[in-house]
């Protein structure tokens, strides 16, 4: 069985974008949990997260964690 998007040949991916919080340059850091995804465009991703969302956390928060705590 296929998505719609695949049945209607639309520009999509299967995988999930994943933005992580780069503290120090307050810039986006964006990957796809698909391995062959070429294209991170929000547009073409049904399912994005925030890292600080994820099960088991990620490296982004101690980064982010250092910044706050040099700034304050």
């Amino acid at each position: 069985m296929e998505c719609l998007s695949c049945q209607t040949g639309s520009d999509h991916c299967h995988g999930t974008l994943i933005v992580h919080v780069d503290g120090m340059f307050g810039r986006n850091k964006i990957e796809c949990t698909q391995e062959d995804c070429t294209d991170r465009l929000l547009a073409r991703h049904g399912f994005i997260v925030d890292c600080l969302d994820l099960a088991g956390g990620c490296g982004c928060t101690a980064v982010l964690a250092d910044s706050v705590r040099r700034a304050g």
